[in-house]
């Protein structure tokens, strides 16, 4: 199964990464639009807003090794290595993301590399970066306790970790389990954008506490960044998008026809953007 989900997200993103960088640019996640989401602004603004949020809020001043788990095109990668005159490494399942984020890096100013790499498995000697930072991938992984085991092994000591990923409402108690009609949209949303699952905040917590991070907080932040998607749909009635969908292949072509999934996930409270970070003993 998990082969066969790694080809998914590799064609997924193989096919997509270029119509999104055409239409929306490098940064391929949410964008932040204050606290509580009321603020109006470029969408590529909120994208780098969300960026210098995460850090402000994880107390992450400076870095001087860095890895990017799910890299994109290199996005937050190169920000983050020039931000803090870092070198950066970024990984991906995407070749054809890697290959864009390497040429990329070149007109760069700053110590960058990417490469095709598995984050349950990553090619790292233990304790090579002081900072690991998942933005929107942790919900890509087929087992998340193997992917925040080894995010802590090649973290170095006193070193943070960030991951922001989707996740789906709590569950503890008053919220009870999942109804039938939510369980039918998540499975909507794995489909579409080639997911095994994703868990609550509180799961993920509970698997940092087992891997032995430290210094664990968490936030919700699915108020501040779920006008992004109302965004994403709005800009898409372009003729350069649709030209550039009808060129990329159904499976883009389902993922833009169903961009109000999401959105009608963070309206009904299914779908949270949840926040963890944590630092390495």
């Amino acid at each position: 199964m998990t082969t066969n989900l790694y080809r998914e997200i590799q064609q997924f993103y193989d096919a997509s990464s270029q119509l999104w960088e055409d239409v929306w640019g490098e940064h391929m996640h949410h964008g932040y639009y204050g606290a509580e989401g009321n603020q109006k602004k470029n969408r590529s603004q909120a994208q780098i807003d969300l960026i210098e949020e995460l850090l402000k809020w994880a107390q992450v001043q400076q870095s001087l090794k860095i890895l990017d788990v799910g890299c994109g095109i290199g996005g937050s990668s190169l920000y983050l290595a020039q931000k803090f005159n870092a070198s950066a490494t970024g990984i991906t399942l995407s070749p054809v993301q890697a290959r864009r984020a390497t040429e990329r890096a070149k007109s760069a100013l700053s110590i960058t590399q990417f490469q095709v790499a598995d984050a349950l498995n990553m090619p790292f000697p233990d304790a090579s970066f002081d900072l690991v930072w998942s933005l929107e991938s942790g919900e890509h992984m087929p087992d998340k306790r193997k992917f925040l085991q080894e995010c802590y092994r090649v973290l170095q000591p006193g070193g943070t970790f960030i991951m922001a990923t989707w996740c789906h409402r709590s569950l503890t108690p008053p919220h009870g389990q999942l109804t039938s009609d939510e369980r039918r949209h998540l499975a909507d949303i794995y489909r579409v954008y080639c997911l095994p699952y994703v868990i609550s905040l509180p799961e993920y917590e509970d698997i940092a506490h087992q891997v032995s991070f430290q210094n664990i907080r968490t936030a919700d932040w699915s108020q501040a960044v779920a006008p992004f998607w109302d965004d994403v749909i709005n800009s898409s009635f372009n003729v350069r998008a649709i030209v550039g969908l009808l060129l990329s292949g159904w499976t883009t072509i389902q993922a833009a026809l169903s961009l109000g999934l999401m959105s009608r996930g963070y309206q009904r409270g299914l779908i949270k953007f949840g926040l963890l970070c944590a630092t390495k003993g």
